[in-house]
């Protein structure tokens, strides 16, 4: 192993642990070098993992390091979290590996917020284990593999002349990003280009100004933006904020042009779930490679990146030439359709069915004898007819949700899918609610048992904290929604217990909150009754 005889190789291996400095010739599979004990101290002496970093590397991981370190920096990627490197840097480190992609990333946090993990890479050199566990055609996916793709790391509040500086490489291609929601929008700030800005937009906009200058404007020099945020149109916001930036800054009108015509800001649309570090099982999986990884990132073996782009730009970002599921397409819309309408959907039918009758996670659910099959039936049934595309596409996609759904690896808790459940459902049930009901004339039975549930569940009565609402057993539930809707329902609720109003009154005042739903859904034919019913039946049941 090259690096054993240098300095910092010496220094990384006393770190780790290795009496001495010390390491053994051979390697174990997983590609690292073992630590070594002296027989007089094998037995008494526990065995310390090394750190996972370059001098720990052997064989093949070794090589492949090397080979990084020697490519140039070709995606500028902000954002450090768990997802982006349990998506696009594993995909990239999977392209480099065939030896299709040939570079490097530059990594850098968009929040100050983000130091403490941006250290961390910069601790281990920028490895980690990516961690692929779940379901795949009904087998289970057990694989743990050493991603290497992060050649500089920095932090632009720090390092903004470094950071600024990767403007000037004519090999950069690409900035990713993934910095929330929160992060694509618009905030004001003063042109100093020779301070970091807080926003990301605001970051890339001084960015790309120094691109413009150090290449005078050069077509060519344009680069592709990818998004990764869970915003619908993201990489036109992003766009559209730039150029903003561009304008109240008073930049050219010439470096606004080069923006729009020669800067590719794709929309794209990213699905899979990344659990980010396993706490239960990350001790016993590392102990087996003798190494001490504290980015160790688990995801399930899904996953999908949908690009609104021409197939020739997998030239530039060979995804699907290496076998990944990326698809560039002409059209982003159907593909954010099918997963709002079937996997967000669905999230949101589990979750208000699951916590109003005591179940607390999405597999729990889906494997219930009862609910399982309630489940299925309203994913098959009811939503995946209604969406308007290609029935047996869908009914494919519906089989993968359910079987992602199902993974033993992954704890999803109806807790954190139920955050802000009146806006969920407006955007992914209502809409099958309401296409069911035009095409057949009569109301989906399972959907309209959900939105019973969610009017239940959301029973709300004012804690010192906030809200809560109930299971029919009794068991109280914090509601996270918009304050002024929870206290809405807790006043009409309250008007039940006093006797005020009855079941039918008071789902005729909730379906009359346009601001919820978009319109009055009294409108709908039969839903009132249908909602009453079930939710006498409910109180009926409850504890």
């Amino acid at each position: 192993m090259k690096p054993i005889g240098t300095r910092r190789g010496m220094d990384a291996i006393r770190a780790s642990g290795a009496p001495n400095g010390k390491v053994n010739d051979g390697s174990n599979e997983s590609g690292f070098q073992p630590n070594e004990q002296t027989a007089e101290t094998a037995d008494s002496m526990p065995k310390e993992p090394l750190r996972l970093i370059r001098a720990a590397l052997t064989g093949e991981d070794a090589e492949q390091y090397e080979r990084l370190m020697g490519y140039p920096v070709k995606v500028l990627q902000i954002g450090e979290g768990s997802f982006l490197r349990g998506f696009a840097d594993w995909m990239i480190h999977r392209c480099n590996k065939q030896g299709l992609f040939e570079g490097g990333v530059a990594v850098s946090q968009p929040r100050p917020s983000g130091a403490a993990k941006l250290a961390e890479l910069k601790r281990q050199d920028g490895l980690y284990h990516q961690w692929i566990r779940g379901l795949q055609g009904g087998k289970t996916v057990d694989e743990l593999e050493l991603v290497s793709v992060f050649s500089r790391m920095i932090d632009p509040y720090e390092e903004w002349g470094e950071f600024l500086a990767l403007a000037d490489g004519p090999e950069l291609e690409a900035v990713v990003s993934n910095t929330t929601e929160a992060g694509l929008t618009y905030q004001p700030s003063e042109w100093a280009p020779d301070h970091p800005v807080l926003s990301y937009p605001g970051k890339l906009a001084v960015f790309l100004h120094r691109r413009f200058e150090r290449f005078q404007g050069d077509p060519a020099s344009g680069l592709l933006l990818l998004p990764c945020e869970l915003v619908e149109r993201n990489g036109d916001k992003l766009r559209d904020i730039v150029l903003r930036h561009a304008q109240d800054w008073g930049l050219p009108e010439a470096f606004s042009k080069w923006i729009r015509e020669h800067n590719r800001f794709l929309n794209s649309l990213v699905d899979r779930i990344v659990t980010g570090y396993p706490e239960a099982e990350a001790e016993e999986r590392l102990a087996e490679l003798g190494v001490e990884d504290r980015l160790l990132n688990a995801a399930e073996p899904y996953h999908l990146w949908a690009i609104e782009g021409e197939p020739e730009l997998d030239a530039v970002l060979p995804f699907a030439r290496a076998g990944l599921n990326v698809r560039w397409v002409d059209e982003l819309q159907p593909y954010q359709l099918r997963k709002v309408r079937i996997l967000n959907g669905a999230h949101t039918l589990i979750a208000s069915v699951g916590l109003l009758n005591g179940l607390s996670e999405v597999r729990e659910a889906v494997e219930h004898p009862v609910y399982g099959e309630f489940i299925r039936g309203a994913i098959m049934d009811e939503i995946v007819p209604m969406v308007p595309l290609p029935e047996e596409e869908m009914r494919r996609y519906a089989e993968e949700v359910l079987e992602r759904f199902a993974n033993p690896f992954v704890r999803h808790k109806l807790a954190d899918i139920s955050l802000n459940s009146l806006s969920k459902f407006k955007v992914r049930l209502l809409p099958t609610l309401e296409a069911y009901v035009e095409r057949t004339g009569e109301l989906p039975p399972r959907i309209t048992q959900a939105f019973a549930s969610l009017l239940r569940l959301y029973r709300a009565r004012e804690t010192d904290g906030g809200y809560a609402g109930s299971r029919l057993n009794g068991e109280p539930i914090a509601l996270r929604d918009d304050p002024e809707a929870l206290a809405e329902l807790a006043a009409l609720w309250a008007g039940v217990d006093r006797g005020e109003r009855g079941m039918t009154e008071l789902v005729a005042e909730l379906l009359s909150r346009s601001a919820w739903w978009g319109r009055d859904l009294n409108e709908v034919a039969g839903l009132r009754e249908a909602l009453a019913d079930a939710l006498t039946r409910m109180e009926a049941m409850a504890e």
